[in-house]
């Protein structure tokens, strides 16, 4: 009986080491696991700070081991209990020692399939180690074309500049010409107010002093009756008369106004407000333009230069006088000579 007790006491110190030595490899596997992927999570945090979703995906497969670990602590807890548990009852109970070997080939097993999750965790670390760095490449090729984008803004800058500049002195040019061309433009009005007060003493030498043939304003005024008919754009013999006076003027003015002075004599028509109804003139415009181009062409007959006259009709809408009065209706009806530039 005693080397029977000696005998399974000795079968249990046998399988004790053993159990244990199974644990401790145990152990280290999964400390070495959780050390190995720490590691490589440190490196891959390093290398690509920036994937967060990967870094998730790392933290939650990470998570996952750890509590593998603490189911693997909790297991070893179990066993530790059990063992405990075992070598108070062994030597009462063979099969509970049955039970032992077959809890011992099952946690193998999990290690087993431990180390097989840590072999697929490594290839897919892998896979994103492999990611990172193409995001990397990328980030630094956008960084290239963002720099070269930067030197292209800074030329187009340079350039704009250069621009603005040249528009400012061009501006300050021409602001320097505008000012020349009023100050000679002014000189040339000043120099043909003068020519036309000359033009306008030598009408009233030619013509007489008459009262139906007035200076207004900046214009000789003819009354229309000195020149034509009531309703008729055919000059008369007396307006022929006055005409030839006039262009005898015109012609003396155009030896005396300098060349480079652009200068026309613009002959205007004017008629009263009654409504006229011709086949001829069906209105107003049409007399007092024909009157005016009638003026015109008595005076290129008479030699003055077609290039320094201009005929305009005005119908009844330019009125000296207000009024339907006889004397209104005589002063509106008019034939009015401007000199002025062209």
């Amino acid at each position: 009986m005693s080397h029977a007790r000696l005998r399974r006491r000795g079968a249990v110190t046998d399988f004790w080491p053993g159990y244990v030595d199974a644990m401790a490899t145990l152990l280290l596997v999964v400390t070495f696991l959780l050390s190995l992927f720490m590691l490589v999570q440190y490196f891959v945090t390093q290398e690509s700070s920036g994937k967060d979703n990967a870094l998730a995906i790392l933290n939650k497969q990470i998570a996952q081991l750890t509590e593998l670990l603490a189911l693997e602590r909790s297991g070893k807890r179990s066993l530790e209990d059990s063992v405990s548990t075992l070598s108070v009852t062994l030597d009462n109970s063979k099969e509970e020692s049955r039970k032992l070997r077959g809890s011992i080939e099952s946690e193998k097993g999990r290690t087993a399939e431990a180390e097989g999750r840590a072999s697929s965790l490594a290839t897919k670390l892998d896979e994103q180690v492999k990611i990172g760095a193409e995001a990397l490449a990328r980030v630094e090729l956008l960084n290239q074309q963002l720099a070269a984008l930067r030197r292209q803004i800074a030329a187009l800058e340079e350039a704009l500049e250069a621009t603005e500049k040249r528009e400012k002195e061009s501006q300050t040019k021409i602001s320097d010409l505008g000012k020349r061309l009023n100050i000679a433009l002014a000189k040339k009005v000043q120099e043909l107010s003068r020519y036309r007060s000359d033009f306008f003493g030598q009408l009233r030498e030619v013509l007489g002093a008459r009262d139906d043939i007035q200076i207004v304003g900046d214009r000789f005024v003819f009354q229309a009756e000195v020149l034509f008919d009531s309703g008729s754009a055919e000059i008369n013999q007396g307006g022929l008369v006055e005409i030839d006076k006039l262009g005898q003027a015109i012609r003396q003015l155009e030896k005396q106004i300098p060349g480079d002075i652009a200068w026309v004599l613009r002959v205007d028509g004017h008629t009263d407000n009654r409504p006229i109804n011709r086949v001829e003139f069906p209105s107003n415009w049409e007399l007092s333009s024909a009157r005016a181009i009638a003026v015109v062409k008595r005076l290129i007959d008479q030699g003055v230069s077609p290039r320094h006259l201009v005929a305009a009709g005005f119908g009844e809408h330019q009125p000296l006088a207000s009024g339907n009065d006889d004397a209104a209706l005589r002063r509106n009806r008019r034939i009015e000579l401007k000199l002025t530039e062209r």
